[in-house]
C-alpha cells in the first residue's frame, strides 16, 4: 500500500507493513552506504541507467489550501490523451522512471510529487489525508490537463489518491477520465488487518507505529542526522520490502532508498495515521465507468496481492495482471511488463482496442474472475 519508511537509526523499512513491524525499535538504523548491498547484489544491469534523471517541463499548481504541488509534463504539445501518474508514500514521481522513459511520445504525460513529498510544498499536519490527496489530483487535472481524455495511474498511496478522487467526483469517470491503472495498492485497510506481517504483529505495529513516529518527529534534527550515517541493515530491509527477486539490481535498491531519504520524518509522521485505516470500496463503482487495469505483485509484503484481487472483483471489465515474482515496487522490478500493460491500457482507453503486449519473459498469474452478473449481484447485496 505504501512505500519505504526510514526512521532514524533503528529502522529503514519499506512501507507501512515494514515500518510498523519495526516501529518499536524505530530510532536506530540509518540510511544505507550500500557496500554490503553491492557485494550481495553481484552484477548490476542498470548501473548506467540515469535513474531519476528524466525531466520535463516544470509547473507549480497551487492546491486549494495553498500548498504548491510540483508537476512535470512530458510532451506538452502532444494532442489527444493525457496520462497522469501518482506515486506512493515516501517516494516521489521519479519512481516511474522506466515508464517515463518508454512511454514518451505515446501521449502527454504528467508526473507530480504528492504534497510534502519530493519538490512539492509542505502541507499542514491536518491536510495530509488520503481525501486531501484525491482533491490534489483533481485540481491538477482541472488546472493543468487540457480538454480531452485522461488516464490516471497510481501506485500504492497514489492508487488510493485515484480512488479518493473517484469517491469525490464520480462524474469525471467515463467522460473525462477514460482509463485507470492501479498498481500494488489497496481499497481497504482495516485496523488490525494482516498486512503481510501476521495479524498479531500487524495489530501491535499499528498501535505502536504512529506514536513512535510522532516522538521521532519531535526530535527530527537528531533522527535525520542518524538516518544519514549509513547501515548495511538498511539496504537489506529496503531490498526485502521493496522487491521480491533475489537478483534485483543493487542500483534499484539504492534508488528507492535515496527517494526515501529525502522524505523528512515529520512527513512520515503526518501521513501515517491516515494510512493505517482505509476504506475506498465505494469508489470502485465509479472506476467501472472507465477502462481499468489492476496490477498485483505476488511477493508484495506491503499490500499483499489479495488486495489487488479484491479490487479487481469490484471493477466491471477490469484487466488484471498478477506478477508472481515481484514485490511492492513492481514497476521497477518488472518495468517492461508494467509498461507494456500501461501501453495497452492507453490504447484501450483511446480507441477501444488492445495494443499488442510485448513478452518480457514473465508469466502473469491468471485470476478466476466472477461473471458480470455475479459482480453486479455483489454490489447490490
Amino acid at each position: 500500500m505504501v512505500d519505504i519508511l526510514a526512521v532514524g537509526r533503528g529502522a529503514t523499512v519499506l512501507g507501512l507493513g515494514g515500518a510498523l513491524a519495526t516501529a518499536g525499535a524505530a530510532v536506530g538504523f540509518g540510511m544505507e552506504r550500500y557496500v554490503m548491498g553491492r557485494a550481495l547484489g553481484g552484477a548490476d544491469p542498470v548501473a548506467n541507467e540515469p535513474l531519476g534523471g528524466l525531466r520535463g517541463t516544470p509547473y507549480a499548481v497551487e492546491a486549494s489550501d495553498g500548498v504548491q504541488l510540483h508537476v512535470e509534463v512530458d510532451g506538452d504539445h502532444e494532442p489527444g490523451l493525457t496520462v497522469v501518474f501518482a506515486h506512493g508514500f515516501a517516494l516521489n514521481h521519479d519512481c516511474w522512471h522506466f515508464q517515463r522513459r518508454d512511454l514518451r511520445r505515446t501521449a502527454r504525460l504528467v508526473y507530480y510529487d504528492q504534497r510534502s513529498h519530493g519538490r512539492s510544498g509542505r502541507a499542514p499536519q491536518d491536510e495530509t489525508s488520503v481525501d486531501r490527496l484525491g482533491r490534489d489530483l483533481g485540481e491538477i487535472v482541472d488546472v493543468l490537463v487540457p480538454p480531452g481524455p485522461v488516464v490516471l495511474v497510481g501506485h500504492s498511496m497514489g492508487g488510493m489518491s485515484v480512488m479518493a478522487l473517484a469517491e469525490q467526483r464520480p462524474e469525471l469517470f467515463g467522460e473525462r477520465v477514460v482509463g485507470v491503472g492501479l498498481v500494488a495498492t489497496s481499497a481497504m485497510l482495516a485496523a488490525g488487518e494482516d498486512i503481510g506481517l501476521g495479524a498479531r504483529v500487524a495489530g501491535i505495529a499499528r498501535r505502536v507505529g504512529p506514536p513512535v513516529l510522532a516522538t521521532a518527529s519531535r526530535r527530527a534534527d537528531i533522527v535525520e542526522s542518524l538516518r544519514r550515517t549509513g547501515s548495511d541493515l538498511g539496504y537489506v530491509l529496503t531490498k526485502r520490502y521493496s522487491f521480491s527477486r533475489a537478483d534485483i539490481a543493487p542500483s534499484l535498491v539504492e534508488f528507492v532508498a535515496a527517494m526515501v531519504s529525502g522524505t523528512p520524518v515529520e512527513v512520515l509522521s503526518d501521513f501515517l495515521p491516515h494510512l493505517t485505516t482505509l476504506d475506498s470500496r465505494t469508489a470502485l463503482a465509479a472506476l467501472s465507468e472507465a477502462h481499468a487495469l489492476v496490477i498485483g505483485a505476488g511477493g508484495d509484503r506491503i499490500t499483499p496481492v489479495q488486495h489487488s484481487r479484491d479490487i479487481v472483483t469490484d471493477i466491471l471489465d477490469a484487466e488484471y495482471l498478477e506478477v508472481p515474482d515481484a514485490g511492492h515496487m513492481v514497476m521497477l522490478e518488472h518495468p517492461d511488463l508494467v509498461t507494456a500493460h500501461l501501453r495497452s491500457l492507453i490504447a484501450r482507453s483511446t480507441r477501444g482496442t488492445t495494443a499488442a503486449i510485448d513478452d518480457p519473459g514473465v508469466a502473469p498469474v491468471p485470476l478466476p474472475r466472477p461473471s458480470k452478473r455475479q459482480r453486479r449481484a455483489r454490489k447490490q447485496s
